[in-house]
C-alpha cells in the first residue's frame, strides 16, 4: 500500500516595502538592471541581485544563446560570478526579477530547476541557507530557506 505524502513550501506574500532594506536595495538593484538582460529569442528578461555576508552585491542577467542550450539563467550567473570572485563568502539573500521585454515587472518570476539545484548547492557549500525573493512590481514572495525551493533533491549525501 501506498502512503501519500504532502511537501509544503514555507511563503510569506510581503510588500516590497517591508523587506529590510538590505533586501529592498537588492529589489532595486535588480529592477535597474533586468532590462540589460540579452534575450532576443524568449524575449523574456530576468535579473537576480544578491548579497554576500562580506556586504557586497553580484548581480546577474539571463543570457540567452541561439544555441538555446548554451544560454544561462540570471541566477546563475550571479551565483557562480559570487563562486568564482568570492569562493569564501556565503550568500545572505537572492532577489529575482522577470520582466517583459517592454521592461513592464511581472508579479513573480520563479527559478527553473537548475537554478534552484545550485541555490541548494552553494548553501550546503557555506553551510549557510539564504532567502530567496521573488521581487514584483509592488510585493514579493520571500522563502526563508532555498532548499525549501527544492525538497526532493540531489545533493553531495546522494553521490
Amino acid at each position: 500500500m501506498s502512503e501519500r505524502r504532502d511537501i509544503e513550501i514555507p511563503i510569506r506574500e510581503l510588500p516590497i516595502n517591508q523587506l529590510s532594506p538590505e533586501d529592498q536595495e537588492l529589489v532595486a538593484k535588480a529592477k535597474e538592471i533586468v532590462s540589460g538582460a540579452y534575450a532576443p529569442y524568449s524575449h523574456f528578461h530576468v535579473a537576480a541581485a544578491l548579497r554576500l555576508e562580506s556586504g557586497r552585491i553580484v548581480l546577474g542577467t539571463n543570457q540567452e544563446n541561439a544555441s538555446y542550450p548554451l544560454g544561462l539563467c540570471a541566477e546563475r550567473t550571479a551565483l557562480f560570478q559570487s563562486g568564482a570572485l568570492y569562493p569564501d563568502d556565503p550568500v545572505t539573500s537572492l532577489v529575482i526579477v522577470g520582466a517583459k521585454e517592454d521592461g513592464t515587472v511581472i508579479k513573480t518570476c520563479a527559478p527553473c530547476g537548475g537554478c534552484r539545484q545550485v541555490m541548494l548547492e552553494m548553501a550546503d557549500r557555506h553551510h549557510h541557507p539564504f532567502p530567496v525573493i521573488l521581487a514584483g512590481p509592488e510585493s514579493a514572495l520571500v522563502v526563508e530557506d532555498c532548499r525549501d525551493l527544492l525538497p526532493i533533491n540531489f545533493d553531495a549525501t546522494s553521490l
